[in-house]
Formats: structure tokens, C-alpha cells, sequence
């Protein structure tokens, strides 16, 4: 989901807000989607309300200055688990919350596709980095989780599972979910039991953050480099369509560059 945490006026807010509410419903909801996460959004709106209630209460005069929400960021994807061929042309970094509805929802009606279609032919790669929320209290705990799967080489299976079953994310369910992948559960409970990979998760928040990506999901897309990426921001739980636009853009753009700039 979309909010925003930093030290903006209510306006900036509430202005993110209503872009929720339009990403949320601007396309119309398959049944099943409604059944497994209306519930869900239903709470995010209301935990945002009462972020918005607190914030009223500490807003600054109304002389503060406002920041443009920023188009464009810079992300480091060095050491990040990476699904996709090295040498793809464009990356795909999404900035994601396990517990997030809207992350389950780009999960279901969008990750397939865009699997299929560019990362499975090689056109792109996608980079995870994690935004746990702060009023999601396991998406911290899940994040670890799947990284202490990738200690195993099972990352994406851990992540696929964790989205396939974002009402289960207590750590009793991790343990369920790492063994339904066949891990080594006492070297997965050691890693869960630690803080290891921790300092990874909080490190991608605060990266976020700091580029402006406050809230989940959000996607920063551009040509692909060795450790950072800068490229174009994409807010929200957009429908494969909105996303194929803005990649076929930047193929389009890299494929026009001389040979020695495209590498």
C-alpha cells in the first residue's frame, strides 16, 4: 500500500492517499481477489486514517515547504536476490511488504505475466528489496524468513509462499512454510532465531525511504548497471499493462544507444 511517513504537510498526505484509492480501484477486481483481500485494504485504510490523525496533531504551520514527489530514483542492488539473466537490459527493482494487500495483489494479477513475458525471454530481471511497514508486524519477521530460504538457494520459493499465504505470516506459519519447501528447518529456525539479514531489511527501508518510496508496492525500472539502478518510479499495484508501457519505453530507449553506451 501507498503512504507516506516523512515529515510532509497533511496535504502531500492526503494527496497520496487519493493516488491509493485510484490504484486501488481503477481497474475492476476479479472475484477472488475481492474475497482474499477486501478485509485486508479495508484495515490498511483504516490504519492510514489514523496515521493521518496523528500527523494532524504535529503538522507544522502551514508555511512549511512542500517537496514534488520525486519521478525518479536510485537504488542499490548489490547483494539483492536477482530472478532473470545478469546481461538483461533492463531491471526491474520492486520495493515490497510482505503483508501488504496490494503487494499480494500485484503478486497475484501481475507477477505471472511479467514473468513470462520479460523475465523468462531475458528482456529484464527483477530485484527484490524490502519495505516492511511499521503497522505490518510480521512483514519485518517474513522478510528474514525468505532470506534465510535464499541461505538455502530457496528465496523465490520462500517468497512465492509467503504471498500465497499473506494471512499466515505469524512465525509459527514460517516455520510451516519452511517446510513445505524442504528446507533444513534447524538451519532455517537458527537464521529466523538470529538477526541475521536484518540489517539488509532495515538497510533497503531506509534506502527507500530516502528515494522516496514510502510505501508498497513501488517499482524503480531502468537500464540495467552493475550495483545501481536509477531509473523511473511506479507507485502501486499496477495492472501488467501499466507496466508493459514503461518497459517496452525503455527498451525502445536502449535499444537505440550506440554499442559501447549499452554496455
Amino acid at each position: 500500500m501507498l503512504i507516506k511517513t516523512g515529515h510532509h504537510p497533511l496535504k502531500v498526505m492526503l494527496s497520496v492517499i487519493l493516488m491509493v484509492l485510484l490504484t486501488a480501484c481503477d481497474q475492476p477486481p476479479a472475484v477472488a481477489d475481492i474475497n482474499n483481500n477486501n478485509d485486508a485494504i479495508l484495515q490498511e485504510l483504516k490504519q492510514i486514517r489514523l496515521i493521518l490523525e496523528r500527523i494532524d496533531k504535529k503538522t507544522q504551520p502551514a508555511q512549511a515547504k512542500q517537496q514534488a514527489t520525486p519521478t525518479t530514483a536510485q537504488l542499490s542492488i548489490k547483494n539483492r536476490p536477482t530472478m532473470g539473466k545478469n546481461n538483461a537490459p533492463i531491471t526491474i527493482v520492486e520495493v515490497s511488504d510482505y503483508q501488504c494487500p496490494y503487494c499480494v495483489r500485484f503478486f497475484n494479477n501481475t507477477f505471472s505475466q511479467l514473468k513470462k513475458e520479460y523475465i523468462d525471454t531475458g528482456k529484464a530481471k527483477l530485484v527484490f528489496k524490502n519495505l516492511p511497514l511499521s503497522f505490518h508486524k510480521n512483514a519485518r519477521k517474513a522478510a528474514q524468513a525468505a532470506h534465510c530460504a535464499g541461505d538455502q538457494g530457496k528465496y523465490w520459493q520462500m517468497h512465492d509462499t509467503l504471498f500465497q499465504n499473506a494471512k499466515r505470516l505469524d512465525e509459527k506459519y514460517l516455520i510451516e512454510h519452511a517446510q513445505s519447501i524442504q528446507l533444513d528447518e534447524k538451519e532455517f529456525n537458527a537464521c529466523l532465531n538470529s538477526k541475521k539479514h536484518l540489517a539488509a531489511i532495515d538497510s533497503d527501508a531506509r534506502e527507500s525511504n530516502q528515494a522516496g518510496l514510502t510505501g508498497t508496492p513501488s517499482f524503480v525500472i531502468g537500464k540495467t548497471k552493475q550495483d545501481v539502478i536509477k531509473g523511473s518510479i511506479v507507485r502501486g499495484a499496477q495492472p501488467f499493462a501499466s507496466l508493459k508501457i514503461i518497459i517496452d519505453k525503455q527498451l525502445k530507449l536502449i535499444n537505440k544507444l550506440p554499442k559501447k553506451i549499452k554496455d
